[in-house]
């Protein structure tokens, strides 16, 4: 820990909430800060090219925001938003976690920021943390079905967009906003502050945000064997500064982030780092085919000095303009530019560096009504530039460039609407042996929504996606001197360099209910893939596995949703839950690391400035395996907040917030994880904030 440079961030923290006071007389009524969501209030999904509301999308969008993403916010984007219906995490310890949408993650879920992609190393593998910072965050929006597809391939799972203030849409009120937040954690220690502010000029803003976080390693129920997950620990800082020339019709900005980021490896174990492949075998040390794997191979264990060491540098330019004409209702421009390394460090000595300097731009046209016909048409490029040096160089170096057209039309027909969407790519990787993939992937889908009086709505989309294969499914370990070991998964890793297009074709059925005291909505799913490709275990030794990257035929049927009644005015009650079936086709098989089922309920109460909630779900024992998959067993999470908001100015409020999870201190293993048995979920944990805003 280093606790001189939290104490310097604090301190800053502090200073800024003392002035508050005086800041909150020049601050309008309507931009207080600290009210909890209504769950009737209409939310614009800004994702979706048409910008419709999430009661309004073919299939179901999540959104968190407002004092709900303040109290759900934690270190990682996975672990922010694993809960919610249809989500969960592919933790990797408390640096890492990667979002799980109906069953996928990364390569086939999407994170954006903003619309533009994320261009890191995320996924590449799950110890490879998303950058961003979900404490700076001012709204997430998880999408599926039409609306995801026009982000491409890396979609074909789903979309995660990530809403952010870096570069200020309008102009502050009474000239100046701003929020800070201070929070101790008690699983690890965590220390935190966060803080943002906007001001303007005139019509130009500017905007200067940060936050300092440092985590210790997480404890565990004493079942476990340990009192903590070693090698958990993180430590993170992040800085931005933006501005942007704001009118009454759009806007044009720019802004920089700088993000640090060190954090544990957990299970990372170099008792394995002299295992390679015979054919489909995996042989470690002395280990012979006579011996049946029954070698007595000495671990050496985890060393808590291996660690990441995460730099990225990040430049977004957005722009955005509305009412141009009688026929272009909006133009919305996207460039974001990214320098990004990160080495793993072992015993103070770097083993491996990988880095990516990349770019990403996209153009969208959204024209006005043309004979009943609204809709969206883009185009958007994408390069980038990735290397891996060092002891775990299971990767070419490698550039990719992505090149997609992209349309989306709207029409109304009474209480029916339909949405048709396309997507054409020319996708070309070439790696620095001179071998060269080109894939044009194309998807198109279709939905059909009826407004039902006005309460309720059925949606039906249908979907056939595809997706071109990366560079770690086409080259991992194709040529000397790129080896596929790959130590952070304990995997050794075989790409197959003739992967086609995988190709996935989908059903969903949304149900919702939108207004009254009862609400819901409720999700059904099918997806028919051709060509799926998926990592199969060819053959494992003690806790390390070989890999190949393979094609099969797979299908994922599941169902996810919730349902809401609003006992009284100030009480609510809630059920939810997801269920997901993944297995390849003609008896291949269960596919690997597939969430458990989840099954629970929420209680939450708003009385004058007090607020709190309760929430219990089960998570089901997840049975259905792959190959040399284990079983992982089920176990029953409490969670519950209490948050009290007071005003602290004319114009300004605070809220003191407590937030518990896993109250029960269950020892929970989570079936998606690459090493759910060297890194289960943290044990019982009190988070304690004060934030306040003007």
């Amino acid at each position: 820990m280093k606790p001189f440079g939290l104490l310097a961030g604090s301190s800053v923290i502090a200073a800024m909430t003392i002035a508050m006071p005086a800041l909150a007389e020049e601050a309008n009524e309507s931009d207080r800060q600290g009210q909890h969501s209504r769950p009737d209030r209409e939310i614009i999904v800004t994702a979706h090219p048409l910008s419709l509301t999430s009661d309004e999308t073919a299939t179901p969008v999540i959104s968190l925001e407002g004092d709900d993403l303040v109290h759900r916010a934690q270190s990682t984007l996975g672990d922010t938003l694993a809960g919610m219906p249809g989500i969960n995490v592919d933790n990797f310890g408390g640096g890492a976690g990667r979002p799980v949408i109906r069953g996928q993650t990364s390569p086939r879920v999407q994170s954006l920021s903003d619309g533009s992609n994320i261009q890191d190393a995320s996924a590449i593998s799950p110890d490879h943390a998303v950058t961003t910072e979900p404490l700076l965050l001012s709204g997430i929006e998880v999408l599926r079905g039409p609306s995801a597809l026009i982000y491409g391939g890396s979609a074909i799972g789903g979309a995660v967009n990530l809403l952010d203030e870096k570069v200020p849409t309008n102009l502050p009120e009474g000239g100046i906003t701003g929020a800070v937040e201070g929070r101790y954690g008690t699983s690890d220690n965590e220390q935190t502050g966060v803080g943002g502010i906007t001001a303007s000029i005139g019509q130009f803003a500017l905007r200067l945000e940060g936050v300092r976080r440092q985590t210790d390693d997480y404890e565990v129920p004493g079942k476990f064997g340990e009192a903590q997950v070693d090698g958990s620990w993180a430590d993170t800082s992040t800085i931005t500064v933006g501005g942007s020339w704001i009118s009454d019709n759009g806007y044009v900005g720019l802004a920089y982030t700088r993000q640090h980021n060190d954090y544990g490896l957990p299970g990372h174990n170099h008792a394995y780092e002299d295992c390679h492949p015979h054919g489909g075998e995996i042989h470690c040390g002395t280990h012979d085919e006579e011996d049946d794997h029954e070698h007595d191979h000495e671990e050496e264990g985890h060393e808590d000095a291996v660690f990441t060491k995460l730099r990225s540098e990040r430049v977004d330019f957005r722009g955005e303009y509305r009412d141009i004409s009688r026929v272009i209702e909006r133009v919305r421009f996207r460039a974001a530019f990214t320098d990004y390394s990160h080495s793993e460090i072992e015993e103070g000595d770097v083993a491996t560096t990988f880095t990516n300097k990349a770019h990403d731009m996209r153009f969208e046209l959204t024209h006005a009504r043309l004979g009943g016909l609204r809709g969206t048409f883009g185009v958007q490029h994408s390069h980038t530039n990735f290397k891996a040096i060092g002891e775990e160089q299971f990767l070419p170096p490698s550039k990719t460039d992505n090149t997609a057209l992209f349309l989306m039309e709207s029409f109304n027909a009474g209480p029916l609407r339909f949405e048709l969407a396309a997507r054409h790519e020319w996708q070309t990787i070439k790696i620095n042996d001179g071998r060269k993939t080109t894939h044009r992937p194309f998807s198109v889908s279709g939905a059909a929504i009826w407004d039902i009086d006005g309460d309720y709505s059925v949606a039906l989309s249908i979907a056939r996606s595809q997706r071109a294969p990366n560079v770690q499914e086409l080259f991992a370990n194709t040529g000397a001197p790129w080896r596929g070991i790959h130590l952070a998964t304990n995997t050794w890793e075989i790409g197959t360099p003739t992967l086609g297009k995988e190709t996935g074709k989908s059903v969903d059925l949304t149900v919702r209910k939108t207004a009254g005291d009862t609400t819901f909505t409720l999700g059904l799913y099918h997806q028919d893939y051709d060509n799926y490709i998926f990592a199969q275990t060819l053959d494992q030794f003690e806790d390390f596995r070989l890999i190949r990257y393979m094609a099969g035929d797979a299908r994922f049927t599941g169902i996810d949703g919730d349902i809401r009644h609003q006992v009284t005015p100030n009480v609510g009650l809630a059920v939810f839950g997801d269920y997901v079936r993944a297995k390849l086709k003609d008896g291949g098989g269960n596919l690997p690391r597939i969430p458990a089922g989840r099954l629970g309920g929420r209680v939450d109460g708003v009385f004058g400035p007090l607020y709190g909630d309760v929430e219990l779900y089960q998570v089901f024992e997840q049975g259905r395996i792959a190959s040399f998959e284990t079983r992982t067993s089920g176990y029953t999470m409490i969670n519950a907040t209490l948050a009290y908001s007071f005003d602290i100015g004319e114009r300004a409020n605070a809220e003191l917030f407590l937030r518990g999870t896993n109250l029960a201190n269950e020892l929970a293993y989570n079936h998606a994880s690459f090493i759910k048995d060297a890194a289960p979920l943290r044990g019982r944990s009190l988070l304690i904030g004060l934030r306040a805003g003007f």
